[in-house]
């Protein structure tokens, strides 16, 4: 492995799944503005994720539509002039 090319400042953070508020601790160097307590008591920074092993299809077998904001009707109100079908 190269010297050099990865950074230092890995600390431990809490990964939160949004979709079914699962979390869980790793190493990580990305930045975070939120903290949680684990249930150890101690602090650790937060980082929010959409999908995790335990919400995404391949992992769970089973297909779940999250629609977040209705982000799904806007693309198609936003594109529905284009459609040929009409």
């Amino acid at each position: 492995m190269k010297q050099g090319i990865h950074p230092d400042s890995y600390r431990l953070v809490v990964f939160k799944d949004m979709s079914n508020e699962y979390m869980f601790i790793g190493r990580s160097t990305t930045p975070t503005k939120d903290s949680i307590i684990w249930e150890d008591g101690t602090e650790y920074p937060l980082v929010k994720l959409e999908i995790s092993h335990t919400s995404h299809p391949f992992f769970t077998g089973k297909m779940q539509l999250v629609d977040t904001a209705g982000r799904i009707d806007k693309f198609k109100t936003r594109y529905a002039k284009f459609d040929k079908n009409k």
